[in-house]
């Protein structure tokens, strides 16, 4: 996240702007510069996260079913002839139609309010923490530490909506579904007993509650953390790397000296470059987290290593980047969604504050020209 705007000014209390009528000027300024401000600014990057996450997930919500379905082929069709990624558009919209792309995207956006809200409401605070009281830590490592750590707090509410988002992704219609169960219990599938049909979020969420209890919304939370924590502190610390590079370059080659590059458009720019290159170098975390978490009641991998070996062992390094496409296409317009939404909203509400201080500032100056001389 950007750091620039960190220290502008949230709007003084009246009786900060009494207390200014009655000290010098330099007193003025100090009244105006309250400690509770970072505070201030903290919740509004929660209510813009939570937007900005929202968003993205929606628009992008098809390209992930693709992902999701091309991820789980192994578990639900068997790992002969698996699809590639047109193959695999072809076949959602043959079978369910434009709502089969759409499957899930409840609890996927839930998921993504949820996360976004405490990653980017988190992050500021976290950085200026590692950077005021671990010094050590500063730099683009204080970055993917704060990243990092705003996305875990998000999980206790992503996981299961993650959970519910992907096994209603990979259903598609109830027919499509049924035909998947039965070849399962057919033993076309070998091993594979399949949960029911999913009609809508809290269905889905009851069900699992029903049969698999806690441990089934939580399915693949190591694996996600695993795949997340990474991914978040990869992306903000790639995000920051990148505006360094940006600032330096513009200074050293712009033709202008005070020339600045628009915050929305480099959140726009940046965050993309920075979510793809997070996004691939991930994959197989998000392949093992997948894979975990669609299996269902019946177990295919007993755990994370677990499905690390037998997914090496039979796919090799193509299973492990299985769906890195799509997963890179999704994130790389998410994103720049993303980042832009919150880098006009902070430019926007910054810009105003700034004005509501400079035009108390002004007042505050008027009024000490006016107060009564002491004898």
């Amino acid at each position: 996240m950007a750091e620039r705007d960190q220290h502008r000014l949230s709007p003084p209390s009246t009786a900060a702007i009494t207390a200014a009528t009655s000290t010098s000027f330099s007193q003025k300024h100090q009244v105006l510069l309250p400690h509770s401000s970072a505070h201030f600014f903290v919740w509004k990057e929660f209510l813009w996260g939570a937007l900005a996450g929202g968003f993205g997930e929606g628009m992008m919500h098809p390209i992930d079913t693709v992902k999701t379905r091309i991820q789980s082929q192994a578990i639900l069709r068997g790992s002969q002839n698996q699809k590639t990624v047109m193959q695999m558009i072809r076949t959602v919209w043959a079978a369910d139609g434009l709502r089969g792309f759409y499957r899930g995207v409840t609890p996927g956006v839930t998921g993504s309010i949820a996360t976004g809200a405490t990653y980017f409401g988190f992050i500021e605070s976290t950085k200026k923490w590692i950077d005021e009281s671990h010094p050590s830590l500063g730099g683009h490592w204080s970055h993917f530490l704060a990243g990092g750590m705003g996305d875990t707090l998000g999980s206790f509410v992503y996981v299961p909506c993650e959970v519910m988002k992907q096994r209603m992704q990979v259903q598609g219609t109830s027919d499509s579904w049924n035909s998947v169960i039965s070849k399962g219990n057919s033993g076309k599938i070998p091993g594979v007993q399949m949960y029911g049909y999913y009609k809508g979020i809290f269905h889905a969420g009851s069900s699992i509650l029903k049969e698999q209890g806690p441990r089934g919304l939580y399915a693949g939370y190591w694996s996600t953390l695993a795949r997340d924590v990474p991914f978040a502190g990869l992306m903000v610390m790639f995000y920051e790397a990148l505006k360094d590079m940006t600032d330096y370059g513009m200074k050293k080659w712009s033709v202008t000296a005070d020339y600045e590059l628009n915050s929305t458009l480099e959140g726009l720019l940046l965050g993309g470059v920075a979510g793809g290159l997070s996004a691939y170098v991930t994959t197989p975390l998000d392949v093992i987290k997948t894979r975990l978490q669609v299996q269902g009641p019946d177990l295919k991998y007993k755990g994370w290593f677990h499905a690390i070996h037998r997914m090496w062992m039979i796919e090799g390094m193509s299973g492990m980047f299985r769906g890195s496409v799509p997963r890179v296409i999704w994130y790389v317009p998410a994103s720049a969604l993303t980042f832009m939404a919150v880098e006009f909203l902070r430019e926007r509400f910054n810009r105003r504050v700034e004005d509501e201080h400079e035009e108390v500032a002004s007042i505050s100056i008027d009024n000490k020209g006016s107060l009564p001389e002491v004898a």
